[in-house]
């Protein structure tokens, strides 16, 4: 569905706009004032987005098309469908909550809100691009703001070491990325036997349509596979996660860890672009989601320091969405698509608490930290419900996601359920171990500096725990944006012709099940 106002266009804008003014204004406070109010328009723009978007259509909407680079095909190709429409909300919010959150920080200049408006910016444009050469662009801008984010603003001698480990990993995944562009550019001007480049494509509706040779399905489903696992990040590829959680500052650690472009990409491009790859290697996605999984959560319990076992338990979460993605059926995939819309709210509240604690402590060791629940019992009583959230407990919006993904797993990979539970089980043990030992054990080292939850702080919080518990108590206000168009996604990975009956039968489907009838 084509939009008669570029309404995509202005949600990228926005922020940018923010950023351009914050160039030009003259003090700290008023270029935090403009961020903020950028932010704000933003998230009431993408809003506006959700309320406008049409859920039984499985297809894409609010669709902008435009020239940019006519000789190669290239356009600039905007659009979302229920599979991405609820990231951008989640987005505007993030950034909202970081900058609010990082209101007080000592160091922060108009550098730093600009380049937060910016990484936002590049960000919204991943989850809407349709060009895939646009998205490459918007894949990659979200690196400068990045490193200059991690670099700048961190009191950590190993900071600057941590943003070029980060930069140098990311270009990296960016090579397999292109390359697999190209492939897919390059064979739909075959398919049409034609010459170069005149009939190259990047659009990724028509190379959906344009049929793939099995050989070049596997070497792209490797190529965009690995691209996307840096950031998502599986193991082995996530060595910077943690130490970006040690050395930047705990906001911009925040976005990282909600920011799943990876599995976004993985879903999106990898596997509707490779259909019979990512269904012939479906068992292999779940081994490196089961791998990731449970090395996430062991090393979870082996860490002393509550920033880097925050980010090994969001590595440990996107092996189990990858199981759900594994499952091939509708509870995996909106399991899948809701944990990472609830987790990562989650993740990131709680790497915004881990940041309260080091403002206040100056540190977030655990030798260092104790008695924290009589010190600080605002702040610890959020802990522990974001915690709890964290864990599944019911109420909480990561609760019916892992009940969507487990029994998706379990329906058809008994095997991959069962450690999707020993995963969870190790979760709770590290979390609750921890927290047990640094808010409810004896008083630490440290003396308490400062105050207890300020008011704004207390907003921050507040308004994040209403979105948990919406998306825990009312579940299918989420569920049913992504209804049509997961069941489309699923549809065309199973419905391949080297599917046969028995296997789909394995796979807990039939043929043509989600097919809706034709009307007329």
């Amino acid at each position: 569905m084509t939009s008669p106002i570029p309404l995509l266009s202005l949600l990228i804008l926005i922020p940018l706009a923010g950023a351009l003014l914050i160039g030009v204004c003259a003090s700290l406070r008023a270029a935090k004032l403009i961020g903020l109010t950028a932010a704000g328009l933003t998230l009431l723009a993408s809003l506006y987005l959700v309320y406008a978007f049409n859920p039984d259509d499985g297809g894409m909407q609010f669709v902008e098309q435009y020239p940019w680079i006519p000789s190669l095909h290239i356009d600039y190709f905007l659009g979302v469908d229920g599979i991405a429409l609820l990231f951008l909300p989640l987005t505007a919010v993030l950034t909202v909550l970081a900058l609010l959150a990082s209101w007080h920080s000592h160091g922060q200049s108009r550098l730093y809100v600009a380049l937060v408006l910016v990484l936002e910016a590049a960000t919204l444009g991943v989850f809407s691009a349709l060009d895939l050469v646009l998205f490459l662009v918007f894949w990659q801008l979200t690196l400068p703001p990045l490193f200059f984010l991690i670099g700048l603003w961190s009191a950590d001698p190993l900071r600057r070491h941590t943003a070029s480990k980060y930069l140098l990993i990311s270009l990296c995944g960016s090579v397999p990325l292109l390359l697999a562009i190209i492939i897919l550019a390059v064979n739909h001007a075959t398919q049409l036997n034609s010459n170069l480049p005149t009939d190259l494509s990047f659009s990724f509706p028509v190379l959906l349509e344009t049929p793939l040779p099995d050989n070049l399905q596997n070497l792209v489903f490797v190529l965009l596979f690995m691209g996307f696992a840096v950031k998502a990040p599986l193991v082995p590829l996530h060595t910077w996660l943690p130490q970006v959680a040690m050395t930047s500052p705990a906001p911009i650690t925040a976005l990282l860890i909600s920011m799943k472009l990876g599995l976004y990409a993985i879903i999106r491009f990898a596997m509707a672009l490779t259909p019979s790859a990512a269904v012939e290697y479906d068992w292999l996605l779940g081994i490196i989601g089961a791998i990731t999984l449970i090395y996430g959560a062991l090393l979870s319990l082996q860490q002393t320091n509550l920033r880097r076992l925050l980010a090994f338990a969001s590595i440990s979460h996107v092996g189990l969405v990858l199981i759900g993605l594994a499952s091939l059926n509708m509870q995996g995939i909106q399991g899948a698509l809701l944990h990472l819309l609830n987790f990562t709210l989650v993740a990131a509240v709680l790497m915004l608490l881990a940041g309260f604690l080091q403002h206040r402590l100056g540190s977030t060791d655990l030798h260092q930290l104790g008695g924290l629940a009589q010190a600080l019992p605002k702040l610890s009583g959020f802990y522990f419900v974001f915690v709890a959230a964290s864990l599944g407990s019911p109420g909480g919006g990561v609760f019916p996601a892992d009940l969507l993904l487990v029994l998706g797993a379990l329906q058809a990979h008994p095997s991959l359920g069962i450690t999707a539970l020993v995963g969870a089980i190790l979760s709770a043990a590290c979390l609750l171990g921890f927290s047990r030992r640094a808010f409810l054990g004896a008083a630490g080292a440290l003396a308490v500096t400062g105050q207890d939850l300020r008011p704004r702080e207390q907003v921050v919080l507040a308004a994040a725990l209403v979105l948990v518990l919406w998306g825990g108590l009312v579940p299918n206000s989420l569920q049913g944006f992504n209804q049509k168009a997961a069941e489309a996604w699923l549809t065309r990975l199973l419905d391949q012709p080297g599917m046969q009956g028995d296997e789909l039968a394995g796979l807990g489907l039939e043929r043509g099940v989600l097919r809706q009838p034709r009307s007329g």
